[in-house]
Parts: structure tokens; C-alpha cells; sequence
């Protein structure tokens, strides 16, 4: 007996793992002789998740009992697709009577469990759009609830595409609100407020909302294996989608799912719960997005680069320093270290300064707010006002000039908000 026990223990199963794994290391698999090892592009993700399932379809598929429980009021699927008892992602389904979502439809499952114990029937699987009716497991055809399928996918055509900027129809909501699609309120989750803004601002850009409306646009950009930055794109074009949707079931959008992709892309360094800088999530954000599009430093490699990016022109000069003699900083600027140097840079965006607000108040003891001239704002890139950028070490004059612009010009606005002021709404 011994001696068969020694004789299975030195078989090596395809599945044992080395020490060194069962500590986090993952094993890579071998490359074949021939056989390059390549990614995978988002449209193969996404059809490999929405793979039809096989089911059973009878007399029972087109005339389903249980359609006129489906509450749509209830239906809400802006939120990350996992089950509400194993947190899987996996094979997740939606209850079109209460909202909540299950995993499954076997008869172990959670899905199968709620129709039974709750007397909900009518599921749909938020990966494949497909209905079910549990737990008789066939599934329903029917053309009323394609509405579902569209606020679940919104799609467009190329001719909605080139209409969406000549529309100027509000369009009424499932629960009666009123909007108009692309200015729909994003719900703030507890601090993302500087994402949503960001968020609202980027989606009614024209060219990059036309990108983003179409999938095929990026559907076959390839990753590297395990790639998570592809998910960025992923759900950002979901929520393009789901704001510029004229059939919404309600009048305003969660980014929960395209937050946690943030979350996880920027490995926490914007989050939902803290508060953060708008601008660096802006600059991080158009990065992200244009090196996972496959973008380049050429300027049209991605839409990103087309839509934002512009060039400028630095001067930069080292300052002598305070302390020398009149001829001594004379001489040390007939050195090539304190010559005057230019270089051309990209830019996708502006960071401008307003000017500070009066100490005083006006007669109703309310403050003022001056009016500034755009273009006196924008001096500071004439190539003629110069400006002093100190460092640990050395301090440098910097001249900036706008050689490019962009399409569309995004500029920041740095505010410096004293405690005593106060907000008028």
C-alpha cells in the first residue's frame, strides 16, 4: 500500500503549483514553437461575456403569462453587474420584477431560488440581452420588451449619430421627467462630484461623443493579455451612450460602473470616496485614454489627440542670482547656461489664473465679482509676459506662446476660494 501511495504522489497533476505561486506568483504559459502568444481585442471580451446561451424555446416563448409584472420603474442598470448574494460576475441575470440581480438559472442557482421563494419570473441576462422565465427555464420573445434591451445597450446608427447636435426636442422619461439627452444629471455616489464634472463636460465634446457612441469604433483595438486600462474605454463608452440615450427610464445616469473602472485603473489614486483635484483626474483620464486607443506623439493617432491637443512654444532663461553685481550677472548671461532656449510642446489643456477678488463690497455688502476680459485672461500665452518659476535650486523666466490650437480648447480655471466668501445659488 505504501508503495502505491508513493507511486500517485509522484505523479505530477496538470494543476499543482509551485511554492513560489501559492505565494502570488502566477505561472506564465509556455509559448509554442511558431505560435505568437497575442492579445485580445474588446469586441472578443465582449462577445466571449454575451455568448447566447442554449435554451428552450416552445409555445411558451412568445406567449409568456408573467410580462405585465415586469416593474419598470424598478429596473435600474447602471450599477456594477454582480450578484446580490455571491458578488459573482459571472453568468449574472437581472429581475425585471424587483430589480435585483441574481446569478444563474440552474435549479441551484440564485436567480432560481428568487423566482421560487419571491413568485418573480422574468429575468434577463445582462450579458447575452436574453429573457428567461424561471423556473420553467424557456426563453420569452417578444418584441415589448426591446425597450429594456435598448436602456440596458443603447446603440446608434450613423444617421442618429449626425442628428444628435440638430435636435433640440426634449424627450420625456419613463417616470415623466423631462430632459435632454447628453444633459443628464450624473448622481453623485458620496465624493465624485470632481469626476462628474469632468465626466459631463468630456461626453458633450462633438467628436469624441461620436467616437464613443459607436463601438466598432474601438471594438477592435487589441490588449495585451490581463490589460486592465482596456476597461476604462470599455465603460466610458457605456456611459456616453447611456446619457445621450432618448429612452431612458429615468431622467439621470449612475457612473457607478465607469467610477469603479477608474478606481481600479488609476490603482486608487482617484477614488469615490475622497474628494480629489479635477484637473489631475482631466489630464489623467485623456492620457489613459489615448494610450489605451493605441495613441502615439504624433498629433491624429488618436481621437483624443484630434480633438484636444494643441502646441506651444516655451522661452525659458535661468535667472542670475539677487546677490551679484550688476556686471557679474552681465557676464553670466553671456553664458550659454543662462541663454535664453525654446522648445516646442503638445498640450491638451490650459491652466489659466484669475485675478484676485476685491477686498471690498459693493453697497448692497455683497462681494464683486469682476468681469475680465477671455483675452486678457489668455495674455499669459501671448509669448511676451514673462513669468517666474522658482525650484529648490534655481529660478527660471518662462515666455509662453500659443502656436496651435485645438479644435476645442479646454481651459482651467484656478480658484482660490477664502473662507469668508459667500455662495449665492
Amino acid at each position: 500500500m505504501n508503495d502505491d501511495i508513493k507511486q500517485i504522489q509522484g505523479i505530477k497533476r496538470p494543476y499543482d503549483v509551485t511554492p513560489s505561486a501559492s505565494a502570488g506568483y502566477q505561472p506564465v504559459a509556455k509559448k509554442k514553437k511558431g505560435v505568437p502568444i497575442v492579445g485580445t481585442t474588446l469586441r472578443e471580451l465582449i462577445h466571449t461575456s454575451a455568448k447566447l446561451e442554449s435554451t428552450t424555446i416552445d409555445g411558451r416563448s412568445r406567449n409568456c403569462p408573467y410580462l405585465d409584472t415586469i416593474n419598470r420603474s424598478l429596473l435600474d442598470f447602471d450599477f456594477e453587474k454582480l450578484c446580490s448574494i455571491t458578488l459573482s460576475n459571472n453568468n449574472v441575470y437581472a429581475c425585471l420584477v424587483c430589480g435585483k440581480y441574481f446569478q444563474g438559472r440552474g435549479q441551484k442557482s440564485c436567480a432560481y431560488t428568487h423566482s421560487v421563494e419571491g413568485e418573480h419570473h422574468v429575468f434577463i441576462n445582462l450579458h447575452s440581452l436574453q429573457f428567461f422565465c424561471l423556473p420553467d427555464n424557456y426563453e420569452i420573445i417578444d418584441s415589448s420588451l426591446d425597450d429594456i434591451k435598448y436602456v440596458l445597450n443603447p446603440t446608434y446608427s450613423k444617421e442618429q449619430i449626425e442628428q444628435l447636435d440638430r435636435n433640440e426636442k426634449m424627450v420625456r422619461a419613463y417616470d415623466g421627467t423631462l430632459y435632454l439627452p447628453g444633459i443628464v444629471g450624473l448622481n453623485n455616489i458620496k465624493a465624485n462630484d470632481y469626476c462628474n464634472v469632468i465626466l459631463q463636460a468630456l461626453v458633450n465634446v462633438g467628436p469624441l461623443r461620436d467616437y464613443f457612441l459607436q463601438e466598432d469604433n474601438y471594438a477592435d483595438i487589441r490588449v495585451a493579455p490581463g490589460d486592465i486600462m482596456i476597461n476604462l474605454v470599455k465603460r466610458f463608452g457605456e456611459l456616453v451612450r447611456k446619457l445621450w440615450n432618448p429612452r431612458n427610464f429615468k431622467a439621470h445616469v449612475s457612473p457607478h460602473e465607469m467610477l469603479q473602472a477608474v478606481v481600479k485603473c488609476s490603482r486608487k489614486r482617484f477614488q469615490i470616496t475622497q474628494q480629489g483635484d479635477p484637473v489631475e483626474f482631466l489630464a489623467w483620464f485623456l492620457n489613459s485614454l489615448h494610450l489605451t486607443l493605441n495613441g502615439t506623439k504624433k498629433s491624429n493617432s488618436s481621437i483624443v489627440y484630434k480633438a484636444f491637443q494643441g502646441k506651444m512654444k516655451i522661452y525659458t532663461r535661468k535667472i542670475p542670482p539677487i546677490d551679484l553685481s550688476e556686471d557679474e550677472k552681465r557676464k553670466l548671461l553671456a553664458i550659454e547656461e543662462y541663454r535664453e532656449y525654446d522648445e516646442e510642446t503638445p498640450y491638451l489643456f490650459l491652466s489659466v489664473d484669475l485675478p484676485p477678488p476685491p477686498l471690498f463690497r459693493d453697497e448692497f455688502k455683497e462681494s464683486i465679482i469682476p468681469q475680465v476680459p477671455l483675452f486678457q485672461i489668455l495674455t499669459k500665452f501671448d509669448g511676451q509676459t514673462a513669468q517666474e518659476h522658482k525650484t529648490y535650486k534655481d529660478n527660471f523666466l518662462k515666455r509662453y506662446e500659443i502656436r496651435k490650437l485645438p479644435p476645442y480648447l479646454i481651459l482651467c480655471f484656478r480658484v482660490k476660494l477664502p473662507i469668508y466668501i459667500e455662495f449665492v445659488n
